[in-house]
């Protein structure tokens, strides 16, 4: 296929027919193919690893149903001979638990080869994921695992598994259509899955019970709130994976930042300006670090508490603290404290001063 300004057809879905290149050009489909036996005397007439291709290519149009593949077999010139809807369907109904294991595995292989060659990936830098939940509304009931969700809707809320750093590249969506939102256990399934989608090199030593000897790579692993619970970060600590989650709200935190408030705020030594990505100052953004402040006992040896403040802007929904000019986030962390590439004033978290301020 030519892409040009001066031809005389309109082509729908051409940069699906990129995309579909380049994950032939990867192997794609035949790494997926050797996981689905031949039931009859013959093979199918559509290979399915080929079939999980062209669905692949689907999904990522914008389809919904297996019917929806025919958006694909209209453009045969750009996709070749895809099958029909029925056998997509067929396709999935074959995917028994064993063969969902073995199209794991394959997957990794394929990605693995893609992370050698990928220059982000090489050195040792730390690997950071990104867990989230991700709401599918849904307008029928018989779909199997379907439940209502607390937005209001119906439909799948699974969780997904993003690295965000060096690239940024989908790891694995958690397979139960509803997740729950504090469930330790969904939490570390969905984790234990990202980990195995790594390269060997950087998954060694991130296993349950893995020596940390054996860790020659640092992974950190990022999640809101929902992942704020004390089986998690646990799990985290003993897969030698660092953390960094969203705190809730609760009255140990709120007495801390108003500690701060009353006695740090008015001599500027407890809120330091935050930094941009770019490492310049954020003139809006202060953080604080309150470890002093709150009993972190209950969490693994090393974790840090941070808040960071930010002046509220005409229709900002307050959260973490009550406040009428700021409002505040804080997470749970365990990664080492990183030196500023500028001098900043010193974190002082001792009471300094009587004086109340205006915060």
């Amino acid at each position: 296929m030519v892409v040009g300004g001066a031809g005389t057809q309109v082509v729908a879905h051409a940069g699906l027919h990129a995309l579909g290149r380049f994950a032939d050009k990867i192997g794609v489909g035949q790494a997926l193919s050797p996981a689905f036996p031949w039931t009859g005397e013959r093979a199918p007439a559509h290979d399915r690893g080929k079939v999980l291709t062209h669905v692949m290519l689907m999904l990522t149009g914008g389809g919904e149903s297996c019917a929806d593949i025919e958006q694909l077999r209209i453009q045969d010139q750009l996709f070749g001979d895809v099958c029909s809807d029925s056998t997509v369907h067929r396709s999935f109904h074959q995917v028994t638990p064993t063969i969902l294991t073995d199209l794991t595995v394959r997957f990794a292989m394929v990605r693995n080869r893609m992370w050698a060659q990928l220059p982000a990936v090489a050195g040792n830098g730390m690997i950071v994921l990104d867990i989230d939940a991700s709401l599918v509304q849904v307008h029928s009931e018989n779909k199997e695992e379907t439940a209502p969700n607390y937005k209001g809707g119906f439909g799948f809320h699974p969780l997904l598994c993003f690295p965000t750093r060096p690239v940024t590249r989908s790891l694995r969506c958690y397979a139960r259509g509803n997740a729950g939102s504090n469930t330790v256990t969904d939490h570390l399934t969905v984790l234990d899955a990202a980990v195995a989608q790594l390269p060997a090199a950087i998954a060694a030593g991130h296993h349950v019970g893995d020596d940390p000897t054996f860790v020659a790579r640092r992974v950190q692993v990022r999640t809101d709130s929902a992942g704020c619970t004390d089986g998690f970060i646990n799990g985290c600590r003993a897969r030698n994976i660092g953390f960094a989650v969203v705190a809730r709200t609760s009255t140990k935190i709120q007495s801390s930042i108003q500690k701060i408030q009353t006695f740090g705020a008015a001599s500027n030594k407890s809120w330091q300006p935050a930094l941009r990505a770019n490492r310049d100052i954020a003139e809006r953004s202060h953080v604080a670090e309150i470890i002093s402040l709150v009993d972190l006992s209950d969490m693994p040896a090393g974790t840090r508490l941070i808040v960071r403040r930010e002046r509220l802007h005409p229709g900002a929904q307050r959260s973490l603290f009550p406040c009428t000019l700021y409002r505040y986030w804080g997470h749970y962390t365990d990664n080492p404290t990183r030196r500023r590439s500028r001098p900043m004033p010193t974190c002082a978290l001792t009471p300094t001063s009587r004086t109340t301020s205006n915060a």
